[in-house]
């Protein structure tokens, strides 16, 4: 059982909604009206600016939350300035900074067109007043919204680029520098894998030198976690994760976002720490914000915690917070995030305990949600329905939902930004190689799966998810135990565990494949780890096989 978990913190009969929503609408009010800016910490920044000077605070305050992505609140912050002086440029620029979301994806059309209204604004106001630098500063996110129809890649180059000479103007200003690491990072994220990370480690360098100067800087220490946010990478980044919840403690995002890096080091209780934090203040947030709906933070922080209980074996809080997202029928925002949390919470819950007929009966809910807007998300669903249809035998049914990932496959190819129709095309792979094995073609089955994984090595994970539902390589290495290649399955478990590693699958699998192969020293070696993850106690589902 885990040692941080929804009942350590809750009554059995409190849901993780209640506690996402702890705030009560009339305590939440009279706190936003009275204590908001008095009691919330979003780390230290400076960012001087020309506005009037008593409003220097508050613009600094809005920055700082810019840096840990609580767009929203950034937007209002900024919008409190610009009411307070219109004639503010660069309020008018944190408006349209915080409607660009420079390492999650596209905004939304109705965020582009707030964004473009601030960045056009800004760049009125700019001309006839405020510094050079300002100026600067206004022309770089005018960079991302110029032009009409300009895909979203290309204008993410037009923002990096237009940042690079803001920081070459102004060698000295930690906020160009800073802001201009974000804008390489974004354009790692939306190019094709480089295995070197050289775009990731230009960006780290300009952070570490700033580091010593401002240890308490938010987007010092996030940026560092999103520079690092690989599994050959995510060491140098552990200090910044434990770091950046205690600079920032009242912004969601910066509670959850040291669990990237503890996923990708398989530090589970810190990664459960983290989320729960997270989805509490994210809760009280959204009460204050937008009463009876769920945030999307929240969404997302119970998207990593369902991963980490899984791999403790905690499959009573999983199971919690697969029962909460069934029940979600109202957004603050409806945003990727929410959307991957709801299509995987319930898809990894069951492809993760092998629980092969819960997984071919998924559906896709709530119908509330906008899943036209995020087809990759609700991939997920059909390649565990796929999956777990292919495993019971209903070939059929399998056909069905491959079909369906080919046709979101085929949708998604040639778009611009994040390779989304390759990580659709590993899990087609992987499916049609389970489609193969339930029809006897067990050397199709195989090749497919070794594909899969192959493909899989080639990329990188979406900043945004914790992970795979289902290693690529973990399955190839799951079907070869079935075929009687216990060795062969093994060094593939082996492989799998370099780019996700303590997996609860992965150490179980490998466990029974070195025993099988006769290599009791390592099968005991990986009992041993499975145990001591999971508090020495195997959950119900399987033990050791």
């Amino acid at each position: 059982m885990a040692l941080l978990s929804l009942r350590s913190i809750a009554s059995p009969a409190l849901s993780l909604v209640s506690i996402l929503l702890l705030v009560s609408p009339v305590r939440a009010q009279h706190e936003h009206d009275h204590a908001h800016e008095a009691t919330e910490v979003f780390g230290k920044v400076h960012f001087p600016v020309s506005c009037r000077p008593e409003l220097q605070p508050a613009f600094d305050r809005a920055v700082a939350q810019l840096h840990s992505f609580a767009y929203t609140a950034s937007a209002q912050s900024f919008a409190d300035v610009a009411a307070k002086d219109p004639s503010c440029a660069m309020a008018q620029w944190g408006i349209a900074m915080s409607n660009y979301h420079v390492i999650w994806g596209p905004p939304t059309p109705a965020e582009f067109v707030a964004g473009k209204a601030a960045a056009d604004k800004a760049t009125k106001l700019a001309a006839s007043g405020g510094t050079a630098r300002e100026r600067d500063f206004v022309g770089a996110i005018g960079a991302y919204y110029a032009g009409d129809n300009v895909p979203h890649a290309v204008r993410v180059a037009a923002f990096d680029s237009a940042m690079a000479l803001v920081a070459q103007r102004n060698p000295d200003d930690h906020e160009a520098l800073i802001f201009h690491a974000l804008a390489i990072l974004g354009v790692a994220y939306n190019s094709p894998p480089d295995k070197s990370y050289a775009r990731q480690k230009q960006a780290a360098q300009i952070l570490n030198r700033l580091l010593p100067l401002e240890p308490e800087h938010p987007g010092i220490a996030h940026y560092m976690i999103h520079s690092f946010d690989y599994p050959e990478l995510a060491e140098l980044a552990l200090p910044a994760a434990r770091a950046y919840s205690k600079i920032a403690p009242s912004a969601p995002h910066a509670l959850h976002m040291p669990s990237h890096i503890f996923t990708r080091l398989g530090l589970w209780r810190e990664s459960i720490e983290s989320n729960l934090a997270s989805a509490r203040v994210a809760g009280e947030w959204v009460a204050r914000s937008n009463p009876g709906a769920i945030s999307f933070d929240g969404l997302h922080a119970m998207d990593y915690l369902a991963y980490a209980y899984l791999q403790i074996g905690d499959d009573a809080d999983a199971r919690a917070l697969v029962d909460t997202v069934q029940r979600v029928s109202r957004f603050d925002a409806a945003m990727f995030q929410a959307g991957y949390a709801l299509a995987m919470i319930p898809a990894r819950y069951a492809a993760e305990r092998r629980d092969w007929k819960r997984a071919a009966a998924l559906e896709v809910i709530p119908t509330s949600f906008p899943w036209a807007q995020y087809p990759y998300a609700e991939a997920n669903i059909h390649f565990a329905r796929a999956v777990g249809a292919a495993r019971t035998g209903d070939v059929a049914s399998a056909r069905k939902d491959i079909a369906k990932l080919e046709s979101i496959r085929d949708a998604l190819r040639g778009q611009k930004g994040f390779d989304w129709a390759t990580q659709i095309e590993i899990l087609r792979r992987s499916a049609t190689g389970w489609l193969a094995r339930a029809g006897k073609q067990d050397d199709s089955a195989l090749a497919l799966l070794r594909s899969a994984a192959d493909l899989e090595d080639s990329t990188d994970k979406h900043p945004v998810t914790p992970g795979a539902m289902l290693p690529a390589r973990e399955q190839l290495a799951d079907l070869l135990l079935e075929l009687g290649k216990p060795a062969a399955a093994l060094a593939e478990y082996e492989r799998s565990l370099m780019s996700a590693p303590a997996r609860y699958n992965t150490y179980a699998g490998a466990a029974a494949a070195a025993k099988r192969a006769g290599d009791a020293k390592k099968a005991a070696d990986y009992r041993e780890r499975l145990l001591a993850m999971c508090g020495g106690v195997l959950p119900q589902r399987m033990a050791v096989r």
